[in-house]
């Protein structure tokens, strides 16, 4: 079945990313994708490949977290019958199966050091050498990398090679995670709930009510689109009235629809618990914003500007952290 690889969005952080992704798509260089996960980095590698002038080669898409340390460098470069035990019959590598054409690579902070070396070389020279082989052979692949890490923060521990780095980030496009998309979870929610419903049989999409929409916007998810898709999917799919708004969500499959209530004390009427007073807002949004503000400023502060040591503090990888920072416009000065 042919996958799905249409961009849905009008957020400007999303449009962003898709016109970068578009521009670099013409050049012949590495490019890095970054973003948390569920954020579409697959998507993108597919836009980059599809606009570029290798789009009529093979796109080979290699996740390095998929496999094991001791496989990683027979996957990518090949081997030879004999080379290794196990090693039957002479298999060709990643880079060999999209000679001419994209190699991707998933997950790319996960590689050892080793196989980033060997990665290094093959950027440099253009060659591969199957392992067990005497001679390199030529190869013309043009790499995408994409990641979920800190990768100039590995390098600066020493986990991934810095010059690896460096000539892989010829272009750095970060995807903007879902929180960040400024209204387009209505517009993602209505494309995958039309899909669901023409993939149920529903004579006709009948949209999400109210309060689903406002749940839905509320939502933090750190799953990003991926989340909001299955979240979505299964809404339409559970609801049985395809004539009538949908109006149940179920942010999480897991949960019991029966959760038992802790017994009450002898003697003692049981009380809903106790609801926090909040200063009342006229805009939720705003009122969020600021408030996500003022965290990240006075953490900021208080790791004097250093930005790693602030992001490690909230919890945040440092490419989210400089994107709240440039949203807010924080440490301008």
């Amino acid at each position: 079945m042919e996958r799905n690889t249409q961009f849905v969005g009008q957020s400007l952080a999303f449009l962003d990313a898709v016109e970068q992704a578009g521009r670099a798509a013409e050049l012949n260089r590495p490019v890095l994708v970054v973003g948390e996960r569920g954020t579409g980095k697959e998507l993108v590698a597919e836009r980059l490949h599809r606009l570029s002038p290798r789009w009529g080669e093979p796109l080979i898409v290699m996740n390095c977290a998929a496999l094991p340390e001791t496989l990683i460098e027979a996957e990518l470069f090949g081997h030879e019958q004999g080379a290794f035990t196990g090693a039957t019959r002479s298999r060709a590598g990643r880079f060999e199966e999209a000679d001419g054409g994209t190699l991707f690579l998933d997950e790319l902070a996960t590689l050892s050091m080793a196989a980033q070396e060997r990665l290094l070389r093959v950027i440099e020279y253009g060659e591969v050498t199957r392992i067990g082989a005497s001679r390199p052979m030529t190869v013309d692949v043009r790499i995408i990398a994409a990641t979920n890490e800190d990768l100039p923060g590995l390098a600066e521990a020493r986990r991934f090679r810095p010059d690896l780095l460096d000539r892989l980030s010829f272009e750095v496009i970060t995807l903007p995670p879902l929180r960040a998309r400024d209204g387009d979870v209505a517009v993602l929610a209505d494309h995958f709930g039309r899909r669901m419903a023409a993939e149920l049989g529903w004579p006709q999409w009948p949209g999400f009510s109210t309060d689903c929409l406002s749940a839905l916007e509320a939502h933090a998810w750190p799953g990003n689109v991926r989340e909001l898709r299955n979240v979505v999917e299964r809404a339409v799919y559970r609801w049985n009235e395809p004539s009538r708004a949908v109006a149940q969500i179920v942010f999480d499959p897991f949960a019991s629809p029966w959760q038992p209530q802790p017994p009450a004390k002898a003697g003692e009427d049981p009380q809903p618990a106790p609801v926090p007073s909040l200063a009342p807002v006229s805009n939720l949004r705003a009122a969020v914003d600021a408030h996500e503000a003022a965290i990240v400023q006075a953490a900021l502060e208080r790791h004097r500007y250093n930005q790693r040591a602030t992001a490690k503090a909230l919890g945040l990888s440092y490419d989210q952290l400089r994107h709240c920072m440039r949203k807010h416009r924080l440490g301008a000065d």
